[in-house]
Parts: structure tokens; sequence; C-alpha cells
């Protein structure tokens, strides 16, 4: 987020700051403005609410029961959304110094991120996982603001309650079932006041959003990700690495999951040479290490993994594979529901290096030439800043007679990324 500085930004922030002193330390003489004007009657209102129920200003948070908010976020299927988009959440922290947080429809944080400055701000007033921020806790915020109006909502400086807060800036935009429309939460992007930008608002109602499609893919039938075919192995390597066997979950250390996508890529098999060769390049690493490695997956898979060369002797699908497909006949919204993102993310394995960028570009270049909108807002979750596909997909709804229904979210995902 680019810092915004100036006198207009320093003069707003004094005027907010002299309305909530005006505010708690006013009295009953009826010559003393009752209600400030530089502030907001929505942000007014929470502050008589606040006053009603708080008897003193908080110095931190109140916290949940920690293993009691990890279950939740375990089992929800807004959890499931937010691990599934942590990678970009965490980008975008990083490259604003923003903290991130996703909270509960009660405005208990669920999950957050921070960069490196606004982390330990964050944790100084109890703005993690288990922080409670609904206003009856710490008063008027942009958290609770936003469940209440069921709209995206700022609260700057001093517009909040409790002045442990004074000196952020907060973005907060509610997250809704893509069925029922029932709030979910809230997704929140906080900094420090002097780095306020007008697209603050813009940027967490796009990443709202992002949870919102991840959110729907759980709802269409037969959605890519909910697969898991009953007989033989089913594998997603794009984006993160997960397993099922039969129908049941394995669970696979990193390794495993390198070896398992490297004999995905060849199904006539590699030799131990050859595996070697494509797991570790010219790393020094024993031979006998990766016959281990092996023998230790043999195992998970049930022995289901042949030797001479190394192949799996068993029924295989995979995204990858998906994606391949899609390309070759020219299936653009197929290519991008499979591509999940990177291929094992983090990997340092030569062959599956080679393989990742061949997969990125593929499906980059069917975009170009195919700019679907569906697509295009699909593919914005795992190559969030590919401003070019975004701004060729606009061209191709501002070209429809009549509008198209993407519009809108095609230019909240461009101003998303600073354009």
């Amino acid at each position: 987020m680019t810092r915004s500085t100036g006198d207009g930004l320093h003069g707003q922030r004094r005027a907010v700051e002299r309305a909530w002193e005006g505010w708690v330390e006013r009295t009953d003489d009826v010559d003393r403005p009752d209600e400030p004007a530089p502030v907001r009657p929505e942000i007014l209102d929470s502050w008589r609410r606040s006053e009603a129920t708080l008897s003193s200003a908080p110095s931190s948070a109140p916290m949940s029961d920690e293993a009691e908010t990890s279950a939740y976020l375990a089992q929800s299927t807004l959890g499931r959304a937010v691990t599934d988009l942590e990678a970009e959440l965490r980008s975008v922290a990083d490259d604003g110094d923003l903290v991130v947080a996703v909270t509960d429809p009660q405005t208990r944080i669920l999950w957050t991120y921070g960069g490196r400055v606004m982390r330990r701000r964050a944790e100084s007033v109890n703005f993690v996982a288990g922080g409670r921020w609904d206003e009856e806790s710490v008063g008027t915020n942009a958290l609770n603001l936003a469940l209440r109006t069921d709209r995206t909502t700022t609260v700057f400086s001093a517009e909040h309650y409790a002045p442990i807060v004074h000196s952020w800036v907060c973005w907060a935009a509610p997250v809704h079932d893509p069925v029922t429309g029932a709030q979910l939460g809230v997704l929140d992007l906080s900094t420090t006041w002097d780095r306020a930008h007008p697209l603050g608002g813009t940027t967490a109602q796009a990443l709202a959003r992002l949870v919102e499609s991840r959110l729907r893919l759980g709802t269409e039938p037969g959605a890519y990700r909910q697969e898991t075919p009953l007989d033989g192995l089913h594998l997603r390597l794009l984006g993160r690495v997960e397993g099922w066997l039969d129908g049941s979950r394995l669970l696979l250390t990193r390794r495993q999951g390198e070896i398992l996508a490297l004999l995905v890529l060849h199904p006539d098999g590699l030799s131990l040479e050859q595996l070697h060769a494509q797991l570790y390049g010219d790393r020094a690493v024993s031979l006998g290490t990766l016959k281990a490695e092996v023998s230790h997956l043999r195992s998970a898979l049930g022995g289901r993994l042949a030797s001479r060369p190394y192949r799996l002797d068993l029924p295989v699908t995979s995204d990858v594979a998906t994606v391949r497909e899609a390309v070759r006949r020219g299936d653009v919204r197929a290519a991008v529901e499979a591509y999940g993102g990177d291929l094992v993310p983090g990997t340092d394995s030569p062959g599956l290096t080679e393989t990742a960028e061949y997969l990125a570009v593929a499906v980059r270049e069917s975009l170009i030439a195919d700019p679907d909108p569906a697509a295009v807002v699909r593919y914005a979750e795992a190559a969030p800043y590919d401003i070019e596909v975004v701004d060729l997909a606009l061209d191709q709804v501002d070209a429809t007679p009549g509008g198209h229904p993407l519009r809108a979210e095609l230019l909240a995902l461009r101003a998303a990324r600073g354009e």
C-alpha cells in the first residue's frame, strides 16, 4: 500500500483527535457541542454504544480460548477458503506492511498475518487469532462496523474509540456465504494512520470477494477441488500438495509429495539415477537416502509403487493432468479451474521447477488468447498480480453489449493491484 503524506492526512488526524477528546471530556455545559462535526454519523453512533458498554478504555482486546478458535477455523468453510488463499493474503501483508485479519460473525479474529512492523503492533493489543474485536469489548472499530452495516468500512485514527489503536487506520469488508448470503465474518486490512490510502477499502473488498469466490467452489456441483475419487490415487499438486488413496487422505512429507509429483509427470517410470537427478539436481544427496525416501512412500501407498523403473502401479488422477488436457483442447475455463498455483510450491527440484514454469506459462498464454472474464476472475486467485490478463478481460467486457456482470469485480481486482 503506497504511503499517503501531506497536510491533508495530518489535518484529518488532528481533526478527529480533537473530536474524540471533545467527546470524552464533554460536560453538561450547554455551550459545548455534543456532536463534533468532523466525525461521521456512524462513528458517533458507535461512540455512544461504546461509551454505554465500556467502563474504561481497554489496554488490549480480550482473548477467546485459543484451542476453540483454532478448531473453529479448521472446521469452517471460511477457514478452508482462507487456508487456500493464505499465500496471497500473506503477500498483500508483506508488500504493504499491513495486518490482514479474518473474523467470525462475532468479530472474533480467526486468522491473521502481519508485515514486519505491524505484526508487533498487532500483538501488543491482541489483534491476533482469538482476539475479540466486537464493540462491547474494544469499542468502535472497522471490523465490527463492517459487520453491523454489512458494507466496506474505514475507521481512521481517533475514530477508533480505544486509544490503543488511535495510530491505526483499518479497512474492513464483510464476507458472505455465496449460497445463503449470510455473513461469515469480515476481512480487515490495518496499518498505521500515516499510510492511509484511498484504495484501502477497495483492496479489502476485493480480497473479501476472492475469499467468497473460493467459498463458491465448494458449492458448485462437480467442482474440481472437491473431487476425491474412491479408487486409485488422486493428487492435488498445484498450489499445495494433497493426496487421497482409495478415498482416504494420505499423510505425506514434503519429499514424498515431490517424488509423487515426479512419478506423475513420468508415468512410464524413472530409474533411480533419473529420479535422483530430477529431484536433487547436482546436490550432494546419496542414492541411499533416495532409496529410503522411496521405501517410506511405497509403504504409504500400500506397496503400489513398482521399481526398475520406479513407477506408480495404480490408477492416478491429478490436477496437473487436468490442466494439461484442458490447455491442449483450448478449454480455458477448465484449465484455470484446475490450476491452483505453482506446482509443489517452494520446491527446489529441477524437474518440478521446469514443469511449474511450463504450466504457468501455458495457462497464462491460454488466457491471453481467450481472456474469458469468469476464468480471469478465477485465475486472479492463483496469480493475484497479473494486471495484463485482468486488463484484457476488462477490454472484453467493455465490448459486451449491455454490460457484463463481472465488470465490477474485474475493476476491483485491478484497483487492488495498485493500478
